[in-house]
């Protein structure tokens, strides 16, 4: 099993989530709920073409992390 980051973000009157990891892997839904399991199911659709055309399935790279400011 491999763990990929997804970010989720505001996107006007709904959420929209991509991984950094596969470019062109997005999903949007109307909530935070949805948005993580239609990218979830964007996620195994995108390695499964990937896997058909036979190209190399890149292992998970990137970090989340966060930072706390005084702003």
């Amino acid at each position: 099993m491999k763990r990929y980051a997804i970010v989720i973000e505001g996107a006007g009157t709904n959420l929209a989530a991509y991984v950094p990891d596969l470019p062109g892997c997005v999903a949007t839904g109307n909530s935070e709920q949805e948005v993580e399991r239609l990218i979830r199911e964007a996620v195994a659709l995108h390695l499964e073409g990937m896997a058909e055309d036979g190209l190399p399935i890149p292992k998970p790279s990137s970090r989340v992390e966060y930072v706390e400011v005084d702003a």
